[in-house]
C-alpha cells in the first residue's frame, strides 16, 4: 500500500499553487496597463470600445477664414480625436490659431466628455472650462463651442478673441501653417 503525504503538506501545496497562480496573473494583467513609448514620446494605444458618437466627430475643423489662409487670412483650426477613456465617450480637444505669419491668437488642449445626442441636436460634449461648462456641438459637419459664461473661452485667446464660433468639418487634416 502507497502512503499518501500528511493532509497538511497536500494542503500546502494546493495553497502555494494558488497562490502562484494569482500572482502570475496580476503580473500579466499589470503589463496591459503599460503605454509604451519610443524615444520618451508616448504612443496613443488605439481604443476598440469608442462609441459611435466620438467616430462621428473626431477629425479636423477650421474657422472661415482657414480657406483664405494662402492669402493671410487669420483662422483658427479645431483637432478632434478619441480620448481613449475607458468609457470610450470623451474626445481630446487641440485648437491651434495659424502661426506662420504672426504669433497664434488660440490655444486651448482639454478633454470633453459626451452629454447627449440626437436628431435635433446633433452630438454634444462638455467639460469644465474655467469655472463655467463649456459645449461642444457637432452637427451636419459643424462644430459649435460655446459655454455658459461666454467670456470663460476667451481667456485661451489674444487680441479679443474667444473659441466661441462655428468650424467646418475639413476633408483633410488641418494644415497648421
Amino acid at each position: 500500500m502507497i502512503k499518501s503525504p500528511p493532509r497538511h503538506a497536500r494542503q500546502s501545496r494546493f495553497f502555494v499553487g494558488i497562490l502562484t497562480t494569482s500572482i502570475a496573473l496580476l503580473a500579466l494583467s499589470g503589463c496591459n496597463n503599460v503605454t509604451p513609448s519610443v524615444n520618451n514620446q508616448t504612443i496613443q494605444q488605439p481604443n476598440a470600445a469608442v462609441t459611435p458618437a466620438v467616430q462621428t466627430v473626431v477629425g479636423d475643423y477650421a474657422s472661415d477664414g482657414y480657406a483664405k489662409r494662402a492669402q493671410g487670412y487669420d483662422w483658427v483650426g479645431v483637432m478632434i480625436r478619441a480620448d481613449g477613456a475607458d468609457n470610450g465617450e470623451q474626445i481630446d480637444i487641440k485648437v491651434r490659431a495659424r502661426s506662420d505669419i504672426k504669433k497664434p491668437t488660440c490655444q486651448f488642449d482639454g478633454t470633453a466628455s459626451l452629454m447627449g445626442q440626437d436628431k435635433a441636436h446633433g452630438v454634444i460634449f462638455q467639460t469644465k472650462v474655467n469655472d463655467s461648462t463649456a459645449f461642444f456641438q457637432f452637427k451636419d459637419g459643424m462644430l459649435t463651442i460655446d459655454s455658459q459664461d461666454k467670456y470663460a473661452l476667451n481667456y485661451f485667446c489674444s487680441g479679443g478673441a474667444s473659441l466661441v464660433g462655428d468650424y467646418q468639418k475639413l476633408s483633410s487634416d488641418l494644415e497648421l501653417t
